[in-house]
């Protein structure tokens, strides 16, 4: 009877794990420095421009398979994209953030202020093509202020722009 209870016990177990999907993949934890200096360049390549990029402000994610999602600040003052693009975000997994599907790849995107939230706006980074937009809503849950932060999906699935958040989808 015993071992009957266990055949039972692990054939359902098994199932479990088949129907919940989970998979190495869905693992996604904060990138260290050293990842993301290897994934950010300290030029980003902006339609026609190169435009120095704030180490400093660098963050990312990244899954058990190496698959990363990363992002930093760009500095603009002087370029042609002053006052359109802030940030640079790069990534190997497609994502829909707003009204904006992002297949892999590297985009940019900049905000403005509109009454207590900030409307932001995503572009192709080779192009500047427009690709969609969501609204960035003021976070109080997250008590570490950052010029720009990505969290992993275990933590809300969320991209802070200073104290101003907005969810994203990775999407499979």
């Amino acid at each position: 009877m015993t071992r009957r209870i266990c055949v039972v016990s692990l054939v359902a177990f098994t199932t479990l794990l088949f129907t919940m999907r989970i998979s190495a993949a869905d693992i996604w934890r904060v990138a260290t420095a050293k990842e993301l200096s290897t994934w950010i360049p300290a030029r980003a390549p902006v339609v026609k421009e190169q435009i120095e990029t704030e180490s400093r402000t660098a963050t990312g994610i990244v899954d058990s398979n190496g698959r990363y999602v990363a992002g930093v600040v760009l500095i603009t003052a002087g370029y042609s994209a002053n006052g359109k693009y802030s940030n640079f975000l790069v990534t190997q997994v497609p994502l829909k953030i707003g009204t904006a599907s992002l297949q892999p790849g590297q985009y940019v995107f900049g905000w403005h202020r509109v009454n207590d939230s900030l409307q932001v706006s995503f572009y192709e980074a080779a192009s500047g093509r427009y690709l969609g937009e969501v609204q960035a809503n003021h976070d109080e849950t997250h008590r570490r202020i950052e010029s720009f932060q990505i969290l992993p999906p275990s933590d809300h699935s969320l991209m802070l722009i200073g104290r101003f958040g907005f969810h994203y989808e990775i999407l499979q």
